[in-house]
C-alpha cells in the first residue's frame, strides 16, 4: 500500500445504518468478554478496530454496488478492499444488511475487473484522479493506479466465494462477474509467458519496471508474471510464489463460482479454463518455487525467474509465504511450510527484525529498517498452531498501539510510538480477525485454517 499521504485525512464517516454498528458493538461485547482476562487490552482495541472499516471507509453507490476507499487514500484497491471487509463474513450468514454489504462490494470489484484488470486501484468516478500522472501505462480515468498484481484479481475471487459460502447468494455472479472471469482468465493466458504475449507495460521514474517497463527477463515455467509485489513495490524476479499459490487456490474456487451459476457453456469453458490454471501453477510451484537452504532445509522462495535465480525473503503483506494456510494453499502443519515459516520468521530472512517490544516481518517498501508491519504480526497469529502464540502477538499488537486505540502501517520495534499511518484499515482489519479467532468466533469461509 502506498503511504506517502496526508496521515490527518479525516475518517469519511459511516455511510451505513446505525444498527449495523450496532451489530458489531454486539460482537464487541461478546469478544471482549472472553479476550479480557488474559487479554484485557486487546479487548478494549477490538471494538475500534472492527468497526474501522464499517465506520470510515465504506461507501453504498446508487447502484447498489459498494465503494471501499483504503482509509487514508481516497482510492479503491482492490485487494485492500477485500481484506477489509472480510471480518464481516461472520454476520453475513444471518444479517442481510452485511451480506448486501459483501455483495455489494464484490460486484464494485467486478466492475473495475472488467474496466482493467491490470489496475490495481480505482477512483469513485471517472474523474482522473491517480497517484503518480507521470506514469507511462495505459492509463484511464477511472483508474487510479495500474501496477499489475496478481494478488488483485486473487482477492475478489476468493471474497465473492466466501460470501457464497456463508450466505448461499449467487445474485453476484451475474453476466458481470462472467465478464470479469473472462477477463482475468485472458490475462492468466497472456501472463504466462509475458514477454511473448504480454501487452502491459509500466514505467515510473524510481519505481518503474526494467527494460522500459518490461521487467527483468524471465523464462516460462508455468507460473505467472507479476509485475508488483502486494506491497506495490516491483518484482525483483517477476514470479512471485506467494502469490502464484493464491492464483491456484482462486483459480480453483472461481471454477467452483462459475459451477454455481446458470449451466451455460461459456460457463462451463470458463471453469475448465480455471481448472486448468490452477492445476498447472500447482504443479509448477513445486517444480521451480523450492529452493534448498542451509540451516531451514526445502523452504520456498519469495520469487523466482525460471533463470535460476531466486529472492529469499518474505514480505510483511498479504499474500506472503507465512500466509499460505491462511490463503488456503496449505495446511498450517506442512512441512514444507512449517520450514518456510521457521526461515521467514528468522534473522535469515532480511526483512525480519526484533526489537525491545516487538518482533516480526517488516518490508523495503518504506526503505527503514527495524520496523515491524502489524499486518504481518496478525498474521503470524492467524497462522500459528499454537494459542499461546497467538495469545502473545494480540499482547504485543495491543501494547504496540502507541495509544492511538487502532493499528500502523508499521512501528519501530524498539520504539512503537515511531510509526507510519495512524489509522490502517487493512491493518485494524486483520487484527479484529485475529481476535475473533482466538475468542473462539473465527471468521467464516472457504479453506481458512
Amino acid at each position: 500500500m502506498q503511504t506517502d499521504t496526508d496521515p490527518t485525512a479525516p475518517p469519511a464517516g459511516p455511510q451505513v445504518p446505525r444498527r449495523m454498528l450496532d451489530a458489531l458493538d454486539e460482537v464487541a461485547g461478546a469478544v471482549a468478554n472472553r479476550l479480557s482476562p488474559t487479554l484485557p487490552r486487546a479487548a478494549r482495541l477490538f471494538r475500534a478496530a472492527f468497526r474501522n472499516t464499517l465506520e470510515t471507509t465504506v461507501r453504498p453507490q446508487d447502484d447498489g454496488t459498494v465503494y471501499v476507499i483504503t482509509g487514508d487514500i481516497p482510492a479503491m484497491w482492490l485487494r485492500d478492499s477485500a481484506a477489509q471487509v472480510r471480518p464481516y463474513l461472520l454476520l453475513a450468514g444471518q444479517n442481510d444488511d452485511f451480506a448486501d454489504l459483501l455483495v455489494g462490494v464484490v460486484r464494485r470489484q467486478w466492475r473495475y475487473i472488467r474496466h482493467d484488470p491490470y489496475a490495481n486501484a480505482f477512483n469513485e468516478t471517472a474523474n482522473g484522479a491517480t497517484w503518480d500522472p507521470s506514469d507511462l501505462t495505459a492509463m484511464t480515468p477511472l483508474v487510479w493506479e495500474r501496477k499489475y498484481e496478481i494478488d488483485s484479481l486473487c482477492y475478489p475471487v476468493l471474497l465473492a466465494a466466501d460470501v457464497h459460502a456463508v450466505t448461499g447468494r449467487t445474485d453476484h455472479l451475474d453476466a458481470d462477474f462472467v465478464a470479469a472471469a473472462t477477463r482475468i482468465l485472458e490475462v492468466w493466458d497472456a501472463e504466462v509467458d509475458h514477454d511473448r504475449d504480454s501487452p502491459y507495460t509500466f514505467y515510473r521514474a524510481g519505481e518503474g519496471l526494467a527494460r522500459a517497463g518490461r521487467g527483468t527477463p524471465t523464462a516460462p515455467t508455468g507460473l505467472l508474471w507479476s509485475g508488483f509485489r502486494p506491497s506495490d513495490d516491483p518484482c525483483e524476479r517477476h514470479f512471485l510464489v506467494p502469490a502464484n499459490a493464491m492464483a491456484a487456490v482462486a483459480g480453483r474456487r472461481l471454477a467452483e463460482l462459475l459451477s454455481a451459476g446458470a449451466d451455460e457453456p461459456g460457463r462451463r469453458e470458463l471453469a475448465a479454463r480455471a481448472r486448468g490454471h490452477a492445476t498447472r501453477i500447482r504443479a509448477a510451484l513445486a517444480d521451480h518455487a523450492v529452493v534448498a537452504h542451509p540451516d531451514h532445509g526445502r523452504i520456498y522462495a519469495y520469487e523466482v525467474d525460471g533463470l535460476g535465480g531466486a529472492v529469499l525473503m518474505d514480505d510483511a503483506n498479504v499474500p506472503s509465504l507465512l500466509s499460505l494456510p491462511y490463503l488456503g494453499w496449505c495446511a498450517p502443519d506442512d512441512p514444507l511450510y512449517t520450514a518456510t515459516r521457521a526461515f521467514v520468521l528468522s534473522p535469515g530472512n532480511p526483512y525480519y527484525y526484533a526489537g525491545r517490544h516487538a518482533a516480526g516481518i517488516g518490508s523495503p517498501h518504506q526503505g527503514d529498517a527495524s520496523r515491524v508491519w502489524p499486518i504481518a504480526l496478525a498474521m503470524q497469529g492467524l497462522t500459528a498452531t499454537d494459542p499461546a502464540e497467538r495469545e502473545a502477538l494480540l499482547a504485543t499488537l495491543a501494547a504496540c498501539d502507541a495509544d492511538t486505540g487502532l493499528m500502523h502501517e508499521e512501528f519501530h520495534v524498539d520504539d512503537p510510538a515511531d510509526y507510519t499511518r495512524p489509522w490502517f484499515a487493512w491493518a485494524n482489519s486483520l487484527f479484529a480477525e485475529l481476535c475473533l479467532l482466538h475468542a473462539g468466533l473465527p471468521v467464516p469461509g472457504g479453506d481458512r485454517p
